[in-house]
């Protein structure tokens, strides 16, 4: 079993910067890919950013975002990070970090993210 937690959500002025945490216990060296997603408000949850593999060779984002946004995964320390820049109101929602394995998924509680002058 693997533990998420993410932290770094609250108020963003439009234009402005992101950093999310997620943090990790339990059976970490197992975990294959890390992602992060997002459901805004009345939408279904959808892919933002990841990294997958545990050489993190492979960097992942959604059009949506691509250039703004930045995924990072130490998996030794069982850390990631999301990095958005140039946030809008429509980035606004309740972010959730997921590690993989081969066989097991798991997700994180979500942090809110709200965007708003």
């Amino acid at each position: 079993q693997v533990q998420l937690v993410e932290s770094g959500g609250g108020l963003v002025r439009p234009g402005g910067p992101l950093r999310l945490s997620c943090v990790a216990s339990g059976s970490i060296w197992d975990m294959d890919s890390m992602y992060w997603y997002r459901q805004p408000p009345g939408q279904q949850r959808a892919f933002v950013a990841g990294v997958h593999g545990r050489t993190r060779s492979n960097q992942l984002s959604h059009d949506s975002v691509k250039g703004r946004v930045t995924a990072s995964w130490d998996p030794a320390k069982g850390t990631g990070y999301l990095l958005m820049t140039d946030l809008t109101p429509a980035d606004t929602a309740v972010y959730f970090c997921n590690e993989r394995s081969n066989t097991d998924s798991f997700w994180g509680q979500g942090t809110q993210v709200t965007v708003s002058s």
